[in-house]
């Protein structure tokens, strides 16, 4: 359970172990659910563009007391590279947190931040993780360029 009290459900430690050790599935996405009491399963999928994945990110909405704004969201992404000087295909499994700065709601933006730390806990094989605030943060060259190099 994580600081801010909310749980993290068994699917959502399954569908990560379904990604690491089944390779089929390329990205999770993961929400609170609608009463804010734990973190859920949004989507997965078997799509490998970026784009669609990175599109789905930003677009997400969370609402609160009948108020609508930006979504903030976690994923696991399974990055897949070419190394430098052609040494090969590498594989790393990208934990992103996205919490864009404009338009979203404090109440989901804090609880998104306080929670952080009890899916990933729960997520054995993280090879590298991204704070995502702008789209820019989120484009591919962008975690590309910091994941070949090991900065994330």
């Amino acid at each position: 359970m994580s600081k801010s009290g909310i749980a993290v459900t068994p699917e959502c430690v399954d569908k990560f172990n379904e990604l690491k050790l089944g390779k089929t599935i390329k990205y999770i996405i993961y929400k609170l659910s609608d009463d804010y009491k734990e973190i859920v399963v949004e989507e997965s999928s078997t799509d490998p563009e970026w784009e669609n994945f990175q599109n789905k990110i930003v677009a997400a909405k969370s609402s609160y007391k009948g108020k609508e704004g930006k979504g903030p969201r976690y994923a696991v992404y399974d990055f897949q590279y070419e190394l430098e000087g052609g040494e090969g295909t590498r594989n790393k499994i990208v934990f992103i947190s996205w919490s864009p700065d404009e338009g979203t709601l404090v109440f989901p933006r804090m609880t998104y931040a306080s929670s952080k730390e009890a899916l990933k806990n729960a997520l054995n094989g993280i090879g590298a993780e991204v704070q995502a605030n702008n789209e820019d943060e989120i484009e591919y060259s962008t975690i590309l360029k910091d994941i070949s190099r090991g900065k994330r």
